[in-house]
């Protein structure tokens, strides 16, 4: 919860890449509240206003993974809107000839982003959902002490690239010291 506070604000891309791993670890208990609180809140050093805090975060995301249907798979309307957000933006600079630094970012993401695509990774998902898949799985590939694969690294170092400068122009652009509504 304090991670994704911080994350909120700072950088989306990590966040939702938090977020993803939090919907996962709900799914690990079961959506569980109890099981999460005894086995995995509990081993937290915080303060007793903190630990509450964190108790009432994870349970209202595991009552919403119920009533949404996330239990099993999928992602909170809370990250699908999230993404949505960055899609905008993404198009929004892609649109205007005033980021050619942005552009070119997105150019170098294209040959891996062409080749997941083309595996079927997915095809029928907006770009940048494609590039976050990827970053997370080889989050979990390295986690788990699994090797990645030269290509995959750099595949996954563009896309970072990419994700990091939209979360900085998202940040600016929630702070009001990026204007999309001006012609470039």
């Amino acid at each position: 919860m304090l991670i994704a506070t911080r994350l909120r604000e700072a950088n989306r891309a990590e966040y939702l890449l938090y977020m993803w791993q939090v919907e996962d670890l709900i799914r690990a208990y079961g959506g569980d509240m109890a099981r999460l609180e005894a086995d995995y809140l509990s081993r937290f050093n915080v303060s007793d206003e903190q630990r509450e805090a964190m108790r009432r975060w994870y349970a209202d995301l595991c009552e919403m993974m119920r009533s949404e249907g996330r239990l099993q798979s999928g992602h909170l309307q809370i990250n699908r809107n999230t993404l949505e957000g960055l899609c905008e933006l993404h198009a929004a600079l892609l649109a205007r000839e005033d980021f050619p630094y942005y552009r070119q970012l997105y150019q170098r993401t294209l040959p891996a982003l062409v080749a997941l695509r083309a595996k079927g990774a997915g095809s029928d998902e907006p770009e940048l959902q494609t590039m976050l898949t990827a970053l997370y799985g080889t989050m979990l590939l390295r986690m788990q002490g699994k090797a990645v694969s030269e290509s995959t690294a750099e595949a996954t170092r563009t896309f970072s690239d990419l994700l990091a400068q939209l979360s900085d122009y998202f940040a600016k652009h929630a702070r009001g010291e990026l204007n999309l509504d001006q012609p470039a």
